[in-house]
């Protein structure tokens, strides 16, 4: 996940700064490359939390579906 968002990410912010110019693809990837990594361990760290907030979330939604 980190690296697909990474990718597109960076992707978006170099062409919103830079438009499609001729050196767009060596800027995105120097981007991408000083991205990735703080992404991965970002998603890491976050992953538990994520998932026990999506959790929480779905049963309290499956819970009032039930009560209608």
């Amino acid at each position: 996940m980190s690296l697909l968002l990474s990718s597109l990410m960076t992707a978006w912010v170099t062409w919103i700064n830079l438009g499609w110019s001729d050196g767009f693809y060596g800027h995105w990837l120097t981007a991408f490359l000083s991205s990735w990594p703080a992404a991965a361990i970002i998603s890491f760290c976050c992953a538990p939390e994520v998932h026990r907030f999506s959790c929480y979330v779905t049963r309290n939604i499956k819970g009032v579906n039930r009560r209608l």
